[in-house]
C-alpha cells in the first residue's frame, strides 16, 4: 500500500506538471482534455486513498532531504477521510468548471491552479512531519491567492488576492516557527501557540478573517472548494493532527476555544447583515469553522472531524448552487408578490430597539475589524517603515556631506 499512498500525492502533482508543460504550446490543449486530466488525477488520488484505508494505517518513509528533514507520508483515520474528500471535491469542481468557465480566456489557468491546490492539500493532509506539511501548506496558500486574483484584469480581485496572500504569510510565520521550536525541543506552550497562530490565517479566524469575504471575487468553483470547504478546513485539521503536542500545555486548548468561540459569535452576527449570497456563505463557513475549534478545545476530536467533513461537503454544494438559488429566490418573490420573510426576524424583535440598531451597525461595519486592521496595525507598520526610511535617508545625506 506504500505505492498507493505515494500515488495519491503524485497524481495531482503529475496533472499540474502536465498542464504546465502544455501551457507554453502554440496550440493550447482542448478544454475537455484539460478538465479530464484534473478530474482523473483527483479521482485517482481519492481512489488510492480508499484502497489504502482498507489495509489500516500506513507510513511511508521516502528518505531524508537533509539532516532533520525526513520525507514521511502517513495514512490513518485522520488523514484518509480528509484526503478522500479533497480528491472527490477536486474532481467535482473540475467537472463543474468545464461548463461554468467554458470559453473563458483563463480556463486552462484555472485548472492548472486547481491541480496545484489539490496537490498541496493532499501533501498537507498526508504529511507525516511538520516540515513536509509546511511545503504543502505554502503550495495551497499560493494557489488559493492566485485563484482569488483569477480575474487579474480587474483591480479588485488582485487587491483581495494580495490581502489573502499577505494574511497567509503573516500567519505562516507561526507554522514555520512551530516547526523550528519543535526541532529544538521547545516548550509545548510555545509550539501550541505558534500552531494556533498558523491555523488562524487559513481558517479565517478572528481577528484575521477579513480576507475570506473578499475571496469571493474569485470564480464560484474556486470559492466552493477553497474558501467554502477545503482551505478553511486545513486550520482545524492542523490542530487535530498536532493535538499530542499542544495538549501537553493546558493553556492552549483554552486559547483555541476562545478564538473559535469569539469567531463563531462575530461571524454569525456579521453574516446576518450581508446582502449577497456568497459573502453570507463565507461568514457561515467562518462560523462553522469557529465551532469546530471549540469542539477541538473541548476534546471532542472525532466530532470535530465529522463536523469538518460534513461542513465541507455541504458548503461546496451551497456555493456551486448559489447562482441558481438566487435565480430561484427571485422567482419565489415574484410568485409571492413580495419579499420572502426573513429567517430569525421573530427573535430579533425580542431585543430592545437601541440594542438592535447598535448590533446592526456593528454587523454592517463587520465588527470594525477592517478599520482597526488598516488604520492601527497596517497603518502603524507603514508609518514605522516610512520613519525608518526617512532616518536612513538622513544618515546617507550626512555621510555623503562628510566626504
Amino acid at each position: 500500500m506504500s505505492g498507493a499512498l505515494v500515488g495519491a500525492v503524485a497524481a495531482p502533482f503529475a496533472a499540474f506538471l502536465l498542464l504546465a508543460a502544455g501551457a507554453g504550446r502554440r496550440v493550447p490543449p482542448d478544454e475537455r482534455v484539460v478538465s479530464a486530466v484534473v478530474v482523473l488525477a483527483a479521482a485517482v488520488s481519492a481512489g488510492l486513498l480508499c484502497a489504502v484505508a482498507w489495509s489500516g494505517p500506513v507510513e511511508v518513509v521516502l528518505g531524508t532531504w537533509f539532516a532533520g528533514f525526513p520525507l514521511v507520508l502517513v495514512a490513518d483515520g485522520w488523514s484518509v477521510p480528509v484526503g478522500v474528500l479533497a480528491g472527490l471535491l477536486g474532481a467535482t469542481i473540475s467537472a463543474f468548471s468545464r461548463r461554468y468557465l467554458h470559453r473563458d480566456p483563463g480556463y486552462r489557468r484555472f485548472h492548472l491552479l486547481l491541480a496545484l491546490f489539490v496537490a498541496g492539500v493532499q501533501l498537507v493532509v498526508l504529511a507525516g512531519t511538520l516540515d513536509l506539511l509546511v511545503v504543502g501548506w505554502e503550495l495551497t496558500g499560493l494557489a488559493s491567492a492566485l485563484l482569488i486574483a483569477f480575474f487579474h484584469r480587474r483591480r479588485g480581485p488582485v487587491a483581495h488576492g494580495l490581502r489573502a496572500f499577505a494574511t497567509y504569510r503573516v500567519c505562516d510565520v507561526g507554522l514555520v516557527g512551530a516547526a523550528v521550536v519543535a526541532h529544538h525541543g521547545g516548550p509545548p506552550l510555545a509550539v501550541g501557540v505558534l500552531l494556533l497562530w498558523g491555523a488562524m490565517g487559513k481558517a479565517a479566524q478572528f481577528p484575521l478573517g477579513g480576507w475570506l469575504p473578499r475571496a469571493m471575487e474569485g470564480p464560484t468553483p474556486s470559492t466552493a472548494i477553497c474558501y467554502g470547504a477545503i482551505s478553511v478546513s486545513l486550520g482545524p485539521y492542523l490542530l487535530l493532527r498536532t493535538e499530542p503536542v499542544w495538549s501537553q500545555a493546558p493553556a492552549v486548548p483554552v486559547l483555541i476555544g476562545v478564538v473559535g468561540g469569539v469567531t463563531a459569535v462575530h461571524a454569525a452576527l456579521v453574516g446576518r447583515a450581508q446582502t449577497d449570497v456568497k459573502t453570507g456563505l463565507a461568514y457561515a463557513s467562518t462560523t462553522q469553522v469557529g465551532l469546530v475549534l471549540v469542539e477541538i478545545a473541548a476534546g471532542w476530536h472525532v466530532l470535530a472531524l465529522a463536523h469538518l467533513l460534513g461542513h465541507a461537503a455541504l458548503r461546496s454544494a451551497q456555493f456551486l448552487r448559489a447562482p441558481s438559488a438566487l435565480h430561484d429566490h427571485h422567482h419565489l418573490e415574484q410568485a409571492l408578490g413580495g419579499p420572502v420573510p426573513r429567517a430569525g426576524a421573530v427573535w430579533d424583535r425580542l431585543l430592545p430597539r437601541p440594542v438592535r440598531s447598535w448590533l446592526y451597525r456593528f454587523a454592517l461595519e463587520r465588527g470594525y475589524l477592517d478599520a482597526l486592521v488598516v488604520e492601527r496595525v497596517v497603518g502603524g507598520f507603514a508609518r514605522l517603515v516610512r520613519r525608518c526610511a526617512a532616518a536612513d535617508e538622513r544618515w546617507v545625506r550626512r555621510l555623503a556631506a562628510t566626504r
